[in-house]
């Protein structure tokens, strides 16, 4: 007999609320099929998180919150950098599986338990400039900057992928998030100008 599709739609959204966020398994589990899966999520009724990890998509907002702020406990010299900063200045449709975080070159890897960090070692000014600082559940998160963040993809495009750092400057110049004087200042800094500089021309 074929379970109707409604019935999986109701399981899958139980499977959400209960566990927060539920994986692939979990669904397959409950009788939910994979396929299904997809067209929840393009319904927007489900928030892929990463591969085979879904979420509730009123919860996503606290769950990053709570995320960055954990990441600050656990890295106090950190900064949520990259595709996570891109992500809490709405510069990304990516939900990273992981925080990402720039420490000092010689700082030691935090122990993260059940939370998942992406570490990139810096020094000098490609580590302290640009930073803001939030709060987030009273603890104050040290983030990049709009600016920043577009250069640091540059620089590791290799880690984050050049396409989402096109498309994080060509949404910050769109957006006027920041201008070209104050993106070519720290792709300076990064020592990425000659990668960003034709990317920039092409958008104006």
């Amino acid at each position: 007999m074929t379970v109707p599709q409604r019935d999986h739609r109701a399981t899958a959204l139980r499977l959400v609320k209960e566990r927060s966020i539920a994986r692939a398994r979990d669904f397959k589990a409950a009788g939910v099929p994979l396929t299904y899966l997809k067209r929840m999520t393009d319904a927007g009724e489900l928030t892929r998180l990463g591969r085979g990890l879904y979420q509730d998509p009123t919860r996503v907002g606290q769950h990053v919150a709570h995320s960055f702020a954990e990441a600050a406990r656990r890295a106090p010299n950190g900064v949520v950098a990259l595709v996570s900063a891109l992500r809490y200045h709405g510069l990304t449709t990516q939900l990273p599986h992981a925080v990402w975080m720039i420490i000092p070159y010689k700082s030691r890897t935090p122990k993260a338990d059940r939370l998942r960090l992406e570490i990139v070692r810096a020094t000098g000014e490609v580590l302290t400039t640009g930073v803001e600082t939030i709060q987030i559940e009273g603890v104050d998160v040290r983030i990049y900057g709009v600016a920043k963040t577009v250069a640091d993809c540059f620089k590791h495009r290799r880690q984050v992928g050049e396409d989402v750092a096109i498309e994080a400057l060509r949404d910050a110049l769109r957006q006027n998030r920041t201008t070209v004087t104050e993106l070519m200042k720290y792709a300076a800094i990064n020592r990425v100008t000659e990668r960003i500089r034709p990317f920039i021309q092409a958008m104006q």
